[in-house]
């Protein structure tokens, strides 16, 4: 069942990350589900880094959804940096 949980979770702030950030990005329904999952995940480490969160401690529904949306919008400026510096050269 949580591998169900990573997707749903995963294609809601792969979404949400792609609707605060328009633009050309890597698109389709596959990769917004791949870009919210990553999202998720490099949320829950920079929480337990900082804190916010102790591993294996379950959290609201919208703290994890907030938090995998501020991932994706982070993987996603990381994305345009990546391939901005690609097409300048």
């Amino acid at each position: 069942m949580d591998i169900f949980w990573w997707i749903f979770v995963g294609l809601i702030a792969g979404a949400l990350g792609k609707f605060i950030m328009p633009g050309r990005d890597p698109g389709g329904f596959f990769v917004t589900i791949l870009i919210g999952i990553a999202g998720a995940v490099l949320a829950g480490y920079v929480g337990q880094i900082i804190g916010l969160s102790e591993p294996g401690e379950p959290s609201s529904i919208w703290k994890t959804i907030l938090g995998a949306t501020l991932g994706s919008i982070v993987l996603l400026i990381l994305y345009r940096l990546i391939m901005a510096g690609r097409t300048r050269h």
